[in-house]
């Protein structure tokens, strides 16, 4: 049985998602403030954290930041629509996923079910560096802080949308992602997965511009996107 922690200030928000995971089987340890819960953490193993955003005192980015430091467990963070620029702050640090909030009873399950079904084989891959400044794996380099994308050390121009997308591939080779949480980290709910399916083409595409035997991007039937390990 999988345990979760759930980190929430507003003890409605707490309630509910703790009684949809209790429903469907999880062992659910609620923490009302986010010093309490990291104090937990460091006693306690779990196999997930879900943490919201916006919370006084220290907020679910910097929950995220000091477990890093110490734990590679899944954490999805709870956001509201217009928290974009902390999801890409969240995502360099290495948030696995998002959930905006007001969120369906059916988008909370399936969405920690993918979370809780990836792999994990540590923090990250063999090969791989990574800090809040830059990704770099193989012949990938991707400046975060001044949206630079190089290849085998030629430049990729991508959009801001293909730049988030790659940058959520990229944090975790290997690491199979959804159709559906790529279109919650990179475009919202307005759009359907046919639209990832677009923006995925257009980034091998760029790649390929400069690397004609480019096959990093790997679609899984079914499932979605990874970026090859």
């Amino acid at each position: 049985m999988p345990t979760i922690g759930v980190v929430d200030s507003d003890e409605e928000m707490l309630d509910l998602v703790g009684n949809v995971l209790k429903a469907e089987g999880h062992a659910v340890v609620p923490y009302g403030d986010a010093l309490g819960a990291l104090r937990a953490f460091e006693t306690r193993p779990f196999d997930l954290v879900i943490a919201d955003l916006r919370m006084p005192q220290i907020d679910g980015i910097e929950l995220l930041r000091r477990l890093r430091q110490k734990s590679d467990v899944p954490v999805i963070l709870l956001t509201c629509g217009g928290d974009e620029i902390d999801e890409l702050v969240g995502l360099r640090i290495g948030a696995d996923d998002f959930i905006r909030k007001p969120c369906s009873r059916r988008v909370l399950v399936e969405r920690v079910g993918a979370v809780l079904r990836r792999p994990r084989s540590g923090r990250f891959a063999a090969g791989q560096q990574c800090t809040e400044n830059e990704i770099v794996h193989s012949h990938l380099r991707i400046d975060l802080d001044r949206y630079i994308c190089t290849w085998k050390g030629k430049a990729v121009a991508l959009t801001a949308t293909e730049f988030r997308l790659l940058v959520n591939l990229a944090m975790r080779p290997g690491t199979a992602k959804s159709r559906d949480a790529l279109i919650e980290i990179a475009c919202g709910n307005n759009v359907s997965s046919r639209t990832i399916d677009s923006h995925m083409k257009g980034l091998r595409q760029k790649f390929r511009a400069v690397d004609q035997g480019f096959e990093e991007i790997e679609t899984l039937r079914g499932v979605g996107y990874r970026f090859r390990e």
